[in-house]
């Protein structure tokens, strides 16, 4: 059990708490970045390279039929093999948060193909579902069961925002445990069937969760409703006839009570947890194995690594697995090292006995260096056929725009008084950000549709109809700047002249003769 220090260099400013780890064969993949993905690698996912003591996040690059993966945080992981024991050939990607503090509801399938010039490329689908959908949610588990032939999915725990109706402004983005059902997923047809457990009363989240066979082991977690860590272990196991599947729960008793800890995969039947907290305010710094074997669990203390003096005195820290009995963990950071291209300081605990762990993934990643070429400007998100990758260290932060200046929290005009501290949501088609409408004055700016006292029904009719809007600085100005129009001038009809009688013509008696004999 080794402990090594890295030093963040490449592109690790992106790295968050909340983020994941996908391992195909010796690649070590980062998914969750920092904010939105930017041009230089739309895909929003990273190669992990490690070399020597150096950690470098490398652009990847998806295949041309990929669908959209946003960055998500604390979402359910799981790896599928092709055969038990197997190498990785797939992760599951459910749930999450976005940048804009969204909780995803959907479920994707994250592959590895292989191109003509034998580099490695991502390729994302999103799977549809349809019965009984598990809804949005973030910090749950999900598991690959197999019994009598057959694959599924099980689904369990979680947060999400509280229902709609009962959201205010005051807790709009207050969340809740979601409900304690487990969610049956048939990958091959896409039905989802939840089922109630009457041994699971109250639901979890930040749980650990192990599967083996037929049976999954939901362990830890943390309870929002009453603020408990539960000692006890749900032991779900899952039965696939040809009918209707069945599940059963046993409730185990254990001393490990922990939310937030990472596990990791050392043997076919071991694993290894470490990390987490014991409650709100201590870190848990022992190390657990966790055996399976047929229907029992035993969990044993190990040796603790030799922590360094800051991972000891950080009241927080984060990490995810990166396969083969391997972790990649941070703590939050003062900065001070000029060299460090991050906020926090990553370690390396390797588990397992890996020792090319870092070889591995350097080697990796100069596969994924060559030939690299960089993105076009007009190309906002892009995919990659056979023949390219991008340009591996063209990421600047300074390109990131300041949302402080430029983003939702400037002062659009001398009344704004929004601040980010004391905002709250004024439509209701807000949720974190205030609403914002484009003035079209000159260069045209961004004004907050609050501050131009703008009401709901006005702010949705001026997105739908696509209407040029002038905020209430220029509004005035532009209607004075504007030429009058030509005015065609309106024909009035005569008007008869009132109490006077029309004139008649009458025809005199000798011209009446004169016609008379003139057509005789």
């Amino acid at each position: 059990m080794t402990l090594q220090t890295l030093v963040a260099t490449s592109n690790t400013s992106l790295i968050q708490p909340g983020f994941s780890l996908f391992r195909f064969g010796r690649h070590v993949y980062f998914f969750g970045q920092k904010g939105w993905p930017k041009r230089v690698c739309p895909t929003g996912l990273f190669l992990v390279d490690l070399k020597g003591n150096e950690l470098k996040l490398r652009p990847t690059t998806f295949t041309s039929d990929s669908c959209y993966l946003p960055p998500l945080r604390y979402p359910a992981v799981t790896s599928l093999c092709d055969n038990p024991g197997g190498e990785v050939s797939q992760y599951l990607i459910h749930g999450g948060k976005t940048p804009n503090n969204e909780i995803s509801q959907k479920l994707y399938v994250m592959s590895i193909v292989s191109s003509a010039n034998k580099k490695s490329v991502l390729c994302c689908s999103e799977k549809d579902l349809v019965g009984d959908l598990p809804g949005a949610r973030y910090g749950h588990s999900i598991n690959v069961v197999h019994s009598r032939g057959k694959t599924a999915v099980v689904l369990f725990g979680g947060r999400s925002f509280i229902p709609l109706n009962q959201r205010t402004t005051e807790k709009w983005n207050s969340v809740t445990d979601c409900q304690p059902l487990v969610y049956l997923i048939d990958l091959k047809f896409g039905c989802s069937t939840a089922y109630t457990i009457k041994e699971i009363k109250d639901g979890r989240c930040f749980h650990v969760s192990l599967s083996r066979n037929d049976t999954v082991y939901i362990i830890g977690g943390h309870t929002l409703e009453s603020n408990i860590r539960s000692p006890n272990i749900y032991k779900v196991k899952v039965d696939l006839p040809l009918g209707s599947p069945d599940i059963t729960c046993t409730v185990l008793q254990s001393h490990l009570s922990v939310s937030s800890a990472i596990v990791t995969h050392t043997c076919p039947d071991e694993f290894l947890i470490v990390g987490g907290y014991e409650s709100d305010s201590q870190k848990r710094m022992i190390c657990n194995k966790v055996s399976l074997s047929n229907d029992t669990i035993n969990i044993q203390e190990v040796e603790t690594p030799d922590w360094t003096g800051d991972i000891k005195h950080s009241k927080t820290w984060f990490g995810a697995d990166m396969g083969h009995g391997s972790v990649l963990f941070g703590i939050p950071g003062d900065n001070k090292n000029q060299n460090s291209d991050s906020s926090f300081f990553f370690y390396v605990l390797n588990l397992g006995g890996e020792e090319d762990l870092m070889q591995s993934c350097s080697q990796g990643s100069l596969e994924e260096q060559e030939d690299s070429m960089p993105l076009e400007d007009s190309e906002e998100f892009t995919f990659l056929g056979d023949d390219g990758a991008f340009d591996d260290d063209t990421y600047n932060e300074d390109d990131e725009e300041d949302e402080s200046v430029t983003g939702y929290w400037i002062t659009c005009c001398d009344g704004c008084d929004l601040n980010i501290n004391t905002w709250v949501p004024y439509y209701s088609t807000e949720l974190n950000k205030p609403a914002m409408i484009y003035c079209s004055k000159d260069g045209g700016h961004w004004v907050h549709a609050q501050c131009m006292d703008l009401s709901e029904s006005m702010l949705v009719y001026l997105s739908e109809n696509d209407i040029k809007y002038f905020c209430n600085d220029h509004a005035k100005l532009e209607r004075g700047l504007q030429t009058p129009k030509k005015m065609v001038p309106v024909l009035k009809p005569s008007m008869k002249k009132v109490g006077r009688k029309a004139s008649i013509n009458r025809m005199s008696t000798v011209k009446k003769s004169f016609l008379r004999r003139l057509f005789d």
